[in-house]
C-alpha cells in the first residue's frame, strides 16, 4: 500500500479549489464562465495561479500546451 504525500504546491492547490467551488456553490454557479465577476475575481486569480505553481513546484517559467 502506497501513501500518496502532498507537497506544499498540491495543498495549496487543494485549498484553492475549495474556495473557488465554495464560491460557485454560494452563487449557485456550475462554472466560473457564467460568473458576472469573472474577469476581475480574486478567487479565481489565486486558483490559477496556484495550479501553475503546483506543475512548476513554484519554479517559473512558460507552459505549452
Amino acid at each position: 500500500m502506497s501513501e500518496t504525500v502532498l507537497d506544499e504546491w498540491q495543498i495549496a492547490l487543494t485549498q484553492k479549489k475549495s474556495e473557488l467551488e465554495s464560491c460557485q456553490n454560494e452563487k449557485n454557479l456550475s462554472s466560473c464562465m457564467k460568473c458576472e465577476k469573472l474577469l476581475e475575481c480574486e478567487i479565481r486569480d489565486a486558483y490559477i495561479k496556484a495550479v501553475y505553481d503546483s506543475m512548476s513546484k513554484g519554479v517559473g517559467g512558460g507552459f505549452e500546451f
